[in-house]
């Protein structure tokens, strides 16, 4: 693991360096999510554990397939289901539009990292006046997994991120070559899902995005 974090010149705790997020598809077993994860989470900020169709029980066993897989519970976000990430320790939960509201779930369990999904900058303002700790944003780029819905766009992002002062990480669409002018609208960070999850070399897109992350703070 040292080898591959010399690589690319990242260390997970590190400093400006910015975040690199990827979110569970719900389309494959855990266990397979696991074994590829055990390749690249050293290069990862998060993972997100976004399987809406999974038990708490499920969820929670999850997490400790990623745990043996060598992933830190520093790294763990549980989709929407804040009472699984509270049980397992995980470092924190993804909210949705249909969530409890941050202000709720800071009430009751202060230690969770709390990133709520938003889509304007209005209802950034608000998720950060009520406590979020970051700020999930997008679509970014058109995506397969949003199909007929027009993207937000860069404006729009900026617009977000200008709008707040914590950090808001980029999801939708974005691949490598789009990191740069991603990044360079002060977003703190991506979020990606099949096209690492789903790549034929999961490690060797990780490793693309990670550079080319390194290569916009240059």
């Amino acid at each position: 693991m040292s080898q591959l974090l010399d690589e690319v010149g990242f260390f997970c705790g590190g400093g400006s360096i910015k975040e690199l997020h990827v979110i569970s598809t719900g389309k494959m077993p855990l266990d397979e999510l696991a074994r590829i994860i055990a390749d690249i989470y050293p290069l990862l900020t998060a993972i997100h554990l976004r399987e809406k169709h999974l038990t708490a029980r499920e969820l929670f066993d999850g997490v400790s397939m990623l745990l043996k897989s060598g992933v830190s519970l520093t790294q763990i976000m549980i989709n929407d289901r804040i009472d699984v990430a509270a049980a397992s320790h995980a470092k924190g939960v993804q909210l949705a539009y249909h969530s409890l509201d941050v202000d709720k779930v800071k009430q009751s369990f202060p230690a969770l990292r709390t990133g709520s999904s938003i889509h304007s900058p209005q209802e950034a303002i608000m998720k950060e006046s009520q406590g979020a700790d970051y700020l999930l944003f997008g679509h970014i780029y058109p995506t397969g997994s949003k199909p007929g819905l027009e993207p937000r766009g860069l404006k729009a992002l900026q617009e977000v991120v200008e709008s707040v002062q914590i950090p808001v990480i980029a999801i939708g669409g974005i691949k490598p070559h789009h990191v740069k002018d991603v990044l360079k609208t002060g977003a703190a960070g991506i979020a990606v899902l099949s096209t690492i999850l789903e790549a034929e070399n999961p490690l060797e897109m990780t490793k693309a995005y990670r550079r080319a992350m390194e290569e916009a703070d240059e």
